[in-house]
């Protein structure tokens, strides 16, 4: 266990490094260093301060968040169910823990079936992250039930992008190959995210958990901040 001490001292140095924009300072970096020879490198180093110290909190850090998907996860859809689940609405199956955990879906109650999708979008091309909502969007919408379905995100704008673009589903499931075998034996004559998800979007509702859950609407300003720095 990390002393709380250590912690806040690990994550004061890091912020020191990081200043307005880790983004920044990693292109400042980059410019200062060009050029430079063994001698005037070390010298540049003290100047920043870059040294074992710094080195020291930034795996402290790492260390101790090693598990934070998780609990990001399980304490995001906790937050959610009093929002979410209807009067008469009974849960018979959570799964809490982030990534395959054997069980179907995230949430399974009397009414509907459920997936959350708690992603820190970048802006950038986020092949991963696409990949992992579009197998989710899948899953849903091919179970056979007649409870409604639900993909739970926070923030519609990235996700959305990327269904209505023009990305190749088989680039979207180049590392799944069996969702693959299941995709183009089912569809072969989609072969864009955008088509598929024309076909399909009827049967599951994509929901900003940030316009029903208090707690996400400042988890949403966090992740957008966190986007641009």
């Amino acid at each position: 266990m990390h002393d709380m001490t250590t912690l806040d001292e690990a994550y004061r140095r890091v912020q020191e490094f990081k200043r307005t924009s880790l983004r920044q300072t990693i292109s400042l970096l980059e410019d200062a260093f060009q050029e430079l020879g063994g001698n005037d490198s070390a010298r540049t180093l003290e100047v920043w301060p870059i040294n074992a110290g710094l080195l020291k909190a930034a795996l402290t850090l790492k260390v101790a968040s090693a598990q934070i998907d998780g609990v990001v996860h399980s304490v995001g859809i906790l937050l959610a169910l009093p929002h979410i689940l209807e009067p008469d609405e009974k849960v018979e199956h959570l799964s809490l823990a982030a990534g395959n955990t054997g069980r179907a879906f995230d949430l399974q109650t009397t009414h509907r079936i459920a997936e959350f999708k708690f992603i820190d979008w970048k802006g950038g091309s986020e092949t991963i992250r696409q990949n992992s909502l579009f197998k989710d969007f899948f899953d849903l919408a091919e179970y056979d039930t007649p409870k409604k379905r639900f993909l739970y995100v926070v923030g519609l704008k990235h996700p959305m992008k990327f269904f209505n673009g023009g990305r190749a589903c088989k680039s979207v499931m180049s590392k799944n190959n069996s969702l693959w075998e299941r995709y183009s034996l089912r569809y072969p004559q989609f072969s864009k995210v955008c088509a598929f998800y024309e076909h399909k979007k009827a049967y599951v509702n994509i929901v900003d958990l940030a316009t029903i859950v208090p707690e996400f609407a400042a988890t949403r300003e966090l992740l957008e901040k966190s986007a641009e720095s």
